[in-house]
């Protein structure tokens, strides 16, 4: 049931990051097509920048699972199955516990924005919290997933990672 629930939560944050790419696509379009009229579109580039922030932030944690960020399997590879075991706990123990304290003052930050009504610099005066909001919503995704994978690798030995071709041809 909490493993349906986690892979669930991971895709929706997926399918939210491919939104904000398609959100920052329409984005682009509609600004061209503006300034193609002779027409203004002001704040467009802030809300693609906003999007773009959104998405990489929401992407993470789909990514991590996919095999997608990048990782150097050399050392891992070179290793035997303890000292692999060893180093994967150790990156996934550094890799929550750095999540997790980019979310707590991701969190602080969003306070901040709050309580002192912050807004973008821009020509849109967007307030700051929502474009952190996405940006808080995508870290603890991401610290979820890392401390998800430790404690999977600790009571299994083997992580939720689906690696790659390429990462399994050196084995």
């Amino acid at each position: 049931m909490i493993r349906k629930v986690l892979d669930g939560l991971y895709n929706l944050a997926g399918v939210l990051a491919a939104l904000c790419l398609i959100a920052i696509l329409t984005l682009i379009v509609i600004q061209m097509v503006a300034r193609w009229t002779g027409e203004v579109f002001p704040g467009a580039p802030d809300y693609a920048g906003y999007a773009m922030a959104a998405a990489s932030f929401l992407a993470f944690a789909n990514a991590l699972n996919k095999g997608s960020h990048i990782r150097v399997s050399i050392l891992l590879n070179a290793m035997g199955e303890r000292g692999r075991l060893i180093l994967e706990i150790w990156c996934f123990a550094i890799g929550a516990a750095v999540a997790w304290y980019v979310s707590y003052f991701t969190y602080r930050m969003l306070g901040f924005a709050i309580k002192f009504n912050d807004v973008s610099q821009g020509q849109d005066a967007t307030p700051l919290w929502i474009p952190q909001s996405a940006m808080l919503i995508g870290m603890i995704i991401l610290a979820i997933a890392l401390t998800d994978n430790l404690i999977t690798l600790l009571t299994t030995g083997k992580h939720r990672i689906i690696r790659d071709v390429t990462d399994t041809q050196a084995e």
